[in-house]
């Protein structure tokens, strides 16, 4: 899995998340931070933001939810602001405890809910927040539960798409094949797909599915190969092939690569925000493909504070945590009863966080500025910055030189 987001590095599957492994050595005590205390006599005005995460869920999940708890302390740690009082809540990573935590969380006065972590989780804390009238700031991507006052954070594969399609078209590649898994992640994406390479006037010369096992990729992969030197045998050569997708997939593609007989100096490898994990250079045959994602200097910064905090590097999905604190932080010093309400928290100006800048939109998606990014041998080159919220990405004249971030 990888950095996307969703996801999707984030925990990219049918549940519709992105998330990756965290590392590391033991970590170290918590910050010193409120956390499910009511505002202090000090500071009355201060606006309750609960936080939904999974601290007892069984696995990864668990995993997972600590690191996002830890990751909205840290944010509140650094911004000191005395408007936001967070208030941690385990919602077990079930929707029966998400939405019990949603309930205890709004009779408690919060006016703000970041969380839960699963799809299936907002579906249950929705009702409960619109009875309440507080508005929820979820950690998911799936695009199903948003809406109606709850808002996704977590990185959403149409965008990435738009992205790495639209720019591979301006460089004049417009033959395309595709090699997508069957499940939830790979369906929306291969939906987007189709409909950006219309969009730009491409093609989609081949397109194989794939259930995601490393036994059941093979054969789909020698197709599209066969299919690929089918045309440039015929003067018509695919120029790019897309195969989105987390570490886990990716993985399994970089080794079958060789045996498949597809020859990525030949054909431009391209995925989406899920190629971005640690250590995909170490895979030769990825190296030089180019995927979406937010500029990689924020997050090694966060990175290096959460460590230093906590001993032990972050999951990728941790940063939403941290740019949702920083986002309550923002709008929590506005007038009370307006400073959470749809017109600030969809503002045009949008935030700033780990990932960079980003918007809430009116249908409970999120708009972000992404990059165009290439996997090298260490680390990420970026081959083109982040484009400006909702304005097209410079032409490719603007092209830049290759910036390296190990």
């Amino acid at each position: 899995m990888g950095r996307s987001r969703v996801l999707a590095g984030m925990l990219l599957c049918a549940l519709a998340l992105a998330a990756c492994s965290s590392g590391g050595s033991a970590p170290m005590p918590a910050l010193p931070l409120p956390s499910d205390s009511a505002p202090s006599a000090a500071n009355q005005r201060a606006a309750v933001v609960a936080l939904l995460v999974p601290l007892t869920a069984p696995g990864e999940a668990g995993v997972i939810g600590k690191s996002l708890k830890q990751a909205a302390e840290l944010a509140l740690f650094e911004r000191d602001d005395p408007n936001v009082q967070l208030a941690v809540k385990d919602d077990r990573g079930t929707p029966e405890g998400a939405r019990a935590a949603a309930e205890e969380a709004i009779k408690n006065g919060a006016k703000l809910i970041l969380g839960p972590l699963f799809a299936k989780s907002v579906a249950a804390v929705a009702p409960v927040a619109r009875q309440g009238n507080v508005p929820v700031i979820a950690f998911s991507n799936d695009r199903h539960v948003a809406g109606n006052g709850v808002y996704l954070l977590g990185f959403q594969v149409e965008p990435e798409v738009a992205r790495i399609v639209g720019y591979v078209a301006q460089r004049g590649m417009r033959r395309f094949a595709a090699l997508i898994a069957d499940d939830a992640l790979g369906r929306i994406a291969g939906v987007s797909f189709r409909q950006e390479v219309a969009r730009v006037g491409g093609t989609v010369i081949a397109l194989q599915t794939y259930p995601p096992t490393a036994n059941g990729v093979l054969e789909p992969m020698r197709a599209i190969s066969k299919l690929i030197r089918s045309a440039q045998e015929g003067g018509a050569a695919i120029d790019t092939l897309f195969v989105p997708g987390g570490q886990e997939n990716l993985e399994i593609i970089g080794r079958l690569l060789p045996q498949a007989e597809i020859e990525t100096d030949k054909v431009k490898l391209i995925g989406t925000g899920g190629m971005d994990y640690p250590n995909a250079g170490r895979d030769a045959m990825l190296v030089g493909a180019w995927y979406p994602g937010p500029d990689p200097r924020g997050w090694n910064e966060f990175a290096q504070s959460y460590a230093k905090s906590y001993a032990q590097s972050p999951p990728r999905i941790a940063s939403l945590a941290f740019d949702a604190v920083t986002l309550a932080s923002a709008l929590a010093g506005g007038p009370e009863g307006q400073r959470f309400s749809p017109a600030e928290l969809t503002r045009a100006a949008g935030f700033t966080g780990v990932d960079g800048a980003f918007r809430l939109l009116p249908n409970g998606t999120t708009e972000r500025a992404l990059a165009i990014l290439e996997v090298q041998q260490f680390g990420a080159g970026i081959l083109e910055p982040p484009q400006s919220l909702g304005l097209a990405p410079p032409p490719a004249s603007a092209l830049s030189r290759a910036v390296n971030f190990n």
